[in-house]
């Protein structure tokens, strides 16, 4: 068993399944008499709509039904909600921005749905769908959240004002004793901060299937998400407005990745479910690339200003920030929580006495804005980094210096921030100088002067980070016996991760069970309980309650075991899957006590049959990965072409189920921060036409972009949860954007650059070296 066992570098057991192509995905999901669907969607940014003609369209060929914002009225559906709740500082609850499954009367983005056509083939539907007449009254268009507050701009709802969403302080701000801190301060540094909006791109692109079960009487949607039951429930509940064990959602084996963007409910989502209603037979919709730059949620689109105090020895007195945050046209399923509580991290890994902190959530003519890799916290991450990183030239400090002297300390832990949140591990300080030695922090001058000679500049920039994991909702896990196999019953779902070759080390481990003999089910909201895979939560929360349902197994193994052999429970010793009377060769195996256990005869007196248990794990308290990037950078003064020469990762994760497992995601991590840094923004022009919609015009990283990573773990067992895991889904995300821009930035001071806005494009890095003289 140990070769499977928890901390061993096991291969993942996905991985053959992909690489001989036999996933299973929902475009390989294949119904009879299923029709098509395509989705019309707005060619203007921001109009009223007169009138909407689909009679040619319904007469065409294979066309069985066209939908439009007023059917979507007729029949009484809801709009896709927001979950999240959210007060104004004024205590007034924030406005809400009902989004139809159909536009009706008004679009207000590049692609918003306005009708849906249902064909035999999907040429016909598309071929359909170009009948329709639109008659649309234009109107001025706003991207920029900054020109959206501006008086006169143009306002997307009438009962939003000034486009002003929500106008929030973070409940632990204490503007009296920041504003005392900034008036004693020896110096204060300010510093505008661009996190530029960005698209997921994953792999597969969105999806839906729409069914009707005729013997249930109920529809059932196949998709791919990251937690069926937080499709279902809304889906079900909200838009059908049905109790959601009227609809069922699947996921199937295989999800082409997903970032945090198909977590939730979309609009297409319930138009195939409700047009399988009408119809009674399958529908599919298959976002197609381009489709998806119009239509996915989309991450970051932040502006801040933040202004940090310090004493003349450059210690932290007090921090204040003011951000706006694009939240698109509509609030998405989560769009207030992400640049709202993402700022109970706004001072990092610091110990900053007073914080002030006001949000304000602005809508505008563009997609709307939900979790994307990190979820906030990358945003909150590079504000305060590049922020020290600009104290500490302005105070004439270096970038270890200035942070060494302000970093919570390890004799300080637990330490509780200005933001109320208690880090309970954690060695900061001794992570960023492990760092600094792996990256050759002291030898990295001589390496500058080198390049110096060659007529490129050279800069060296480091980013400690931290971020919130683990917290919030329970997760639930089965562990069901099936003869001589374990059934691992799941919420969470597999998207490329690698959970199920974690989830089966750890029970391999904790029941020693040959790895091969376990399957772990997710995906069905019929079978599976309710979970999501996202922020890093699934093995410190979902994982514990695997290994909690384990002991309880064992406990209870222990006195079936006992009955058998007849012996004392207290005598029963557990291990290498078999129950054995300690000090003798008398034992029973797991799996036999498991069948034993369905005989109330064979069981001790007043035992509830059964040996499978599911348990609910409440998350105790968030967790706190952590750690310290170092990127080293050469840029091309005469092209502005920026390359990255060496990459440097020490992370604390907390401990580690596979070590093996945990590089990917903390390299992908890494490519998709380096490619937000470097390459990726959306942009729109005046009127709201997307300039970058396909891989053409929006640079995605490619090989030649990136670097070989140096990758190490200076692991801190966390006490949150019984596993001791902080987590690592985000950690890359979180770090390398910052490290990367401080990079560039020490590179260019020189030449009196003080700042310059993500993505550092050649042709930005140029201008801002041309700009600076």
């Amino acid at each position: 068993m140990m070769k499977f066992g928890v901390g061993q570098p096991v291969r993942r057991f996905e991985d053959q399944t992909l690489i001989t192509g036999k996933g299973r995905y929902t475009d390989d999901m294949h119904f009879d008499k299923a029709a098509q669907a395509y989705v019309l969607r707005a060619r203007v940014a921001h109009a009223n709509i007169r009138s909407i003609d689909t009679a040619a369209a319904r007469g065409m060929p294979g066309v069985l039904l066209v939908l439009t914002g007023d059917d979507v009225k007729a029949d009484g559906l809801g709009d896709v909600p927001c979950h999240a709740p959210l007060n104004n500082k004024d205590g007034s609850p924030r406005h809400d921005t009902p989004r139809p499954a159909l536009a009706a009367g008004k679009v207000r983005h590049l692609g918003q749905p306005v009708a849906l056509v249902v064909a035999e083939t999907y040429a016909q539907a598309q071929d359909a769908s170009e009948a329709i007449e639109i008659d649309y009254q234009t109107l001025p268009a706003v991207t920029d959240a900054r020109a959206a507050l501006e008086p006169g701009a143009p306002q997307l709802f009438d009962s939003i004002s000034g486009n002003l969403v929500f106008d929030w302080d973070n409940d632990t701000s204490d503007f009296a004793a920041t504003d005392a801190a900034f008036a004693k301060a020896a110096h204060v540094t300010t510093l505008e901060i661009v996190n530029n909006r960005v698209v997921a791109n994953s792999m597969e692109p969105r999806n839906a299937i729409g069914d009707w079960d005729a013997a249930a009487g109920r529809p059932v949607l196949y998709t791919g998400t990251q937690g069926s039951h937080f499709v279902r429930d809304p889906l079900a509940e909200a838009v059908l407005k049905v109790p959601k064990e009227k609809l069922r959602v699947v996921t199937p084996p295989n999800v082409g990745g997903g970032f945090g963007m198909k977590a939730f409910v979309y609009p297409e989502q319930v138009l195939v479910v409700w047009a399988a209603g009408k119809l009674k037979r399958p529908v599919r919709w298959q976002s197609d690339r381009s489709e998806g730059f119009i239509s996915d949620n989309q991450g970051r689109d932040h502006f801040a200003r933040a202004e940090l105090a310090m004493d003349q020895k450059g210690k932290f007195l007090g921090l204040r920030v003011s951000l706006i945050a694009n939240v698109g046209a509509y609030l998405s399923p989560m769009g207030p929580f992400i640049p709202t509580r993402s700022t109970d991290l706004v001072s990092g890994l610091y110990t900053t006495p007073a914080i002030a902190i006001n949000v304000k959530g602005v809508c505008t003519n563009t997609v709307p804005v939900c979790a994307y890799r990190g979820a906030g916290r990358p945003e909150a991450s590079y504000l305060i980094e590049r922020l020290v990183d600009a104290a500490a030239r302005e105070m004439n400090m270096t970038p270890d210096r200035i942070r060494k002297i302000n970093l919570i300390p390890k004799k300080a832990i637990p330490y509780t921030s200005p933001t109320k949140l208690t880090f309970d591990s954690g060695e900061f300080v001794e992570i960023m100088q492990a760092a600094m030695e792996k990256a050759d922090w002291y030898g990295f001058r001589a390496r500058q002067k080198e390049s110096k000679r060659r007529g490129k500049l050279r800069g060296i920039g480091m980013a400690t980070y931290t971020e919130r994991c683990g917290g919030g909702f329970p997760e639930t896990a089965s562990i069901e016996f099936k003869g001589d196999r374990v059934d691992l019953v799941m919420g969470n779902q597999e998207y490329g991760t690698g959970l199920v070759t974690s989830y089966k080390q750890l029970v391999s481990d904790r029941l020693g069970i040959d790895a091969d003999r376990i399957d772990v089910v997710y995906g069905d909201s019929d079978r599976s309980p309710r979970g999501l895979t996202g922020g890093s939560r699934a093995l410190p929360v979902a994982g514990s309650a695997l290994h909690e349902a384990s002991l309880k197994i064992i406990d209870k193994g222990k006195q079936i075991a006992a009955n058998l052999l007849e012996a004392s429970a207290a005598d029963i010793e557990f291990g290498d899957g078999e129950f054995r009377i300690v000090g003798t060769d008398r034992h029973v195996d797991l799996f036999d006590v498991a069948r034993a256990a369905r005989d109330p005869a064979k069981l001790p007196p007043g035992m509830e049959p059964g040996l499978d248990y599911t348990q609910v794990q409440n998350p105790a308290a968030a967790t706190f990965p952590n750690g310290c990037h170092i990127a080293e950078v050469e840029i091309d003064p005469d092209s502005g072409v920026t390359t990255i020469l060496r990459y440097t990762i020490v992370d604390d994760c907390g401990d580690v189920i596979n070590p093996l497992l945990l590089e990917g995601p903390v390299h992908s991590g890494v490519m998709q921060g380096i490619g937000q840094a470097l390459l990726e923004e959306m942009v729109y022009d005046e009127d709201g036409q997307l300039l970058s919609g396909t891989f053409m015009d929006y640079a995605m990283p490619r090989a030649d972009n990136l670097p070989f990573f140096s990758f190490t773990t200076r692991n801190v067992r966390c006490t949150a949860n019984p596993l001791g895991i902080k987590g690592a889904g985000e950690a890359g995300a979180i770090g390398s954007p910052p490290a990367v821009i401080n990079a560039i930035v020490d590179a260019l001071h020189h030449r009196g650059v003080r700042h310059i806005d993500m993505p550092a494009t050649p042709s930005r890095v140029w201008a801002a070296l041309h700009a600076a003289g």
